[in-house]
């Protein structure tokens, strides 16, 4: 083909995000190919660039026309279901590839499976990424947040086309450069897990002031709007809102209050709380979040469960609760326990970043990792400026409940938060995410916890050993033998 008519770019995977991030990227003015296995996905993204441009995109039907149909070194975005389908992608594509060229998988992938492929491909001498996209459909079309790792070659290749795509903010478009490995990969999974808690913890707040604050949904609207205008202000604040507006086209009523009270998941949230949990990291919040999905699922068993139990004698105490609530004032505390609850939720996940940073050696920069999530993806928010700040001004921050500002906001909001977590156990109502944001905090403040005793009981039936407060060294102590010692001499 003549040079000139070669595009800038590929994009194989022509599914919704994969159309309209294809769409995106022709629409900032870079020539881009495109090829789906299924071709009738090439037929429609065609479709799609005309009525909606016209862009300078084309549409290919084979590997070999798609993939010389770029020019070189050629960087091709890859936008399929993760797992298998990448690594089929990846060999049809490199079968045309030459050293040089770069592979960009785009989907949710398990980091290690793209430290696997970087070394597949890096003996064809072609170059690997793995990044993280968010922003869903919406966000692909008009400005994701992009989150590439892998080789930082293959990032200079793509650098000014990702800028440009990227959602764009006050300090800058939403792309950096991750890291080596799969790190861009992880840092998506772990923004997922933070968005895993998030979500749990509005739905725990629209809990309380629906069921212990008694307000309907045009109140709720209202409230979570005015709350997008300060402190909470945020993507999934903003969408909250929305939903409550909503009414249903098939009944009457509102359409959230029709919808099956189970959560899906694709898996990130599971891999957050694993690698939390590998890692020795403690992330209470996301692991509740996930727990929660998962008896969201157990639908007919709490039906149930909550016939048997109230056969039992189990009485709703919602009723006595909410008599005796000020509406106005839970309001306002349910927002200060939103808030607080979020700064332990972002907490757990930049301990995980960092921990994974230290052991992968991938030198992580969490200011701007909060930079590039405060546009184009779900968890964006005005609360990520002062994120991105507090790494700034202390890059080292052992936790965000320790930078000054958020210590000092936390502690301003506490008591609000124990009496929303308080009433919600006197009412009934499980709030497990604010709960376990609490109770991180609470252990994380102590200068000393119980965990002397625990010590104790495993040295005593394990021979663990433990360390003293007062002198160095590891002791054993042989408890049973001096406990009844010191039990006979008692009765002596």
């Amino acid at each position: 083909m003549d040079a000139s008519t070669l595009s800038r770019i590929g994009l194989a995977g022509l599914a919704v995000m994969g159309q309209n991030l294809a769409l995106n990227i022709a629409e900032k003015g870079f020539p881009i190919s495109v090829y789906n296995r299924t071709t009738s996905k090439v037929d429609e993204t065609l479709l799609r660039a005309q009525s909606e441009g016209p862009f300078s995109l084309t549409g290919h039907y084979s590997p070999r026309d798609f993939v010389l149909s770029i020019q070189k070194p050629r960087s091709i975005i890859i936008l399929v279901k993760a797992g298998n389908p990448v690594d089929q992608t990846i060999s049809a594509l490199t079968e045309f590839m030459e050293p040089g060229d770069t592979i960009i998988d785009g989907g949710n992938e398990w980091y290690q499976n793209t430290e696997r492929r970087i070394q597949q491909v890096a003996d064809k001498g072609i170059l690997y990424l793995g990044m993280g996209v968010s922003g869903g459909e919406e966000g692909a079309r008009h400005g994701p947040s992009l989150m590439p790792g892998g080789s930082f070659e293959a990032y200079k290749n793509i650098e000014s086309v990702l800028k440009s795509v990227a959602a764009q903010v006050d300090d800058g478009p939403c792309v950096t450069y991750i890291g080596e490995g799969g790190s861009g990969n992880f840092v998506k999974m772990v923004h997922n897990g933070i968005e895993y808690g998030d979500m749990q913890l509005i739905s725990e707040a629209y809990d309380v002031l629906k069921n212990v604050g008694g307000l309907s949904n045009s109140e709720l609207a209202e409230i979570f709007g005015e709350w997008n205008r300060g402190e909470l202000e945020s993507f999934l604040i903003e969408i909250t809102s929305d939903i409550f507006k909503v009414k249903d086209n098939l009944v009457d009523g509102d359409l959230v209050d029709k919808i099956l009270d189970k959560t899906g998941m694709k898996g990130t949230g599971k891999w957050t709380v694993q690698q939390a949990a590998e890692l020795s990291v403690a992330a209470p919040t996301i692991a509740a979040s996930l727990d929660c999905r998962y008896l969201s699922g157990l639908k007919e068993e709490r039906e149930s469960a909550a016939e048997i139990l109230k056969e039992a004698g189990l009485e709703e105490e919602v009723g006595s609760v909410k008599s005796g609530v000020d509406k106005k004032r839970l309001i306002d505390d349910v927002r200060k326990a939103l808030y607080a609850s979020k700064i332990c939720s972002y907490a757990q996940g930049m301990n995980l970043l960092r921990a994974k940073s230290v052991e992968k050696g991938w030198d992580l920069d969490f200011g701007e990792l909060a930079r590039i999530w405060k546009g184009g993806c779900i968890i964006r928010a005005v609360f990520l400026d002062r994120i991105k700040k507090a790494y700034q001004r202390n890059p080292n921050l052992a936790s965000l409940v320790v930078d000054p500002e958020f210590a000092r906001e936390m502690v301003q909001r506490q008591a609000a938060w124990r009496r929303v977590v308080g009433l919600a156990i006197s009412a009934g109502i499980s709030t497990p995410g604010m709960c376990a944001s609490l109770a991180y905090f609470d252990t994380y403040r102590r200068a000393r916890l119980p965990a002397n005793l625990v010590q104790a009981q495993r040295d005593l039936f394990g021979a663990h050993t433990y360390e003293r407060t007062d002198r160095p060294g590891a002791f054993h102590t042989e408890w049973t033998k001096l406990a009844r010692k010191s039990s006979a001499s008692a009765f002596s």
